[in-house]
């Protein structure tokens, strides 16, 4: 696995990408918290993202694709494998047309609902203020305030195993609540293309700050964090089944529910993994012992 990655490595350089060692993944999530892992490789462009994907399969390298870190738990004893970073080589945003926008994978969510406001397009304001990539929100099938990326995705670009491109369209996306097709086949998420419509600036930036608004208010946005810790279970909020167990502000070391929404695990600055870890599953265990829902975590683990 060393020389394979080794190799990698190489392959990296010689394609002329971005090559980091040794990189404290904590610098590169939301939760910041993380060790070290082996090799980060930004890739170049979409060729060299192919090339790249294709040999570490061949060669049997784990691997991880980073967007903001902005959902990921990662361990404190890092990760030995090789992080892509999908940065800004995939961060250019663009319009196709006069209602569909592209976006690069590594394009932040809130530069994307930036670029519709400027084009007067309507139909992204619930985005705004997630704290996520193109990428990461089409994964995940992000939302919030009754919206989610998958409503409005008319095509993806991504990357196989074979290390060829594939251009997926509506009915081959699978979205559904959190979920994606990616979740399963594992493609490399290259860019996506919104379809959205025209509108009055005015009113979509009046409902960006509505929601923005809202998030600040609501939201534990001054503490590290990776968003909602649990998917919503059906017929249910997550926050509000932790609050009705007495967990409002309970905590494990440095990792605490919190007390402005029960939903959120927060890093009160010195949380381990192992604190959010522990945390997460006494939150699972006095939730379905009091109320018999299984809560399922939404946040991606990394490492252990």
């Amino acid at each position: 696995m060393n020389d394979n990655i080794t190799l990698l490595e190489k392959k990296a350089a010689e394609l002329g990408c971005e090559i980091i060692k040794n990189e404290p993944l904590s610098r590169h999530t939301t939760f910041k918290i993380g060790g070290n892992c082996r090799l980060m490789v930004v890739p170049k462009d979409e060729q060299s993202c192919c090339e790249l994907v294709k040999q570490a399969e061949e060669c049997n390298i784990d691997y991880f694709i980073l967007g903001n870190g902005s959902n990921i738990l990662c361990s404190d004893n890092g990760y030995e494998g090789v992080i892509f970073l999908m940065s800004k080589p995939f961060g250019k945003v663009y319009l196709e047309d006069e209602k569909t926008i592209c976006a690069g994978s590594g394009a932040s969510l809130a530069k994307v609902c930036l670029y519709a406001l400027e084009n007067s397009l309507t139909g992204l304001e619930f985005a705004y203020g997630i704290p996520g990539t193109v990428g990461g929100a089409v994964y995940m099938n992000a939302g919030a305030y009754g919206g989610e990326i998958g409503m409005i995705t008319i095509e993806v670009r991504a990357v196989d195993k074979n290390g060829n491109i594939r251009i997926l369209k509506p009915d081959e996306l699978e979205f559904g609540y959190r979920k994606s097709i990616f979740q399963s086949n594992e493609f490399v998420i290259l860019s996506a293309k919104f379809k959205i419509k025209k509108g009055d600036r005015e009113d979509i930036l009046a409902k960006m700050n509505e929601l923005m608004d809202k998030r600040r208010d609501k939201q534990p946005l001054e503490y590290p964090n990776a968003g909602s810790t649990f998917k919503r279970p059906e017929g249910q909020f997550a926050g509000k089944l932790i609050e009705d167990c007495g967990l409002r502000g309970f905590e494990i070391g440095g990792a605490q529910v919190s007390s402005k929404h029960c939903g959120f695990i927060i890093n009160k600055g010195n949380a381990t993994f192992d604190d959010v870890i522990k945390l997460i599953e006494h939150i699972k265990k006095t939730v379905l012992q009091q109320t018999g829902y299984h809560l399922e975590c939404e946040v991606r683990i990394l490492g252990s």
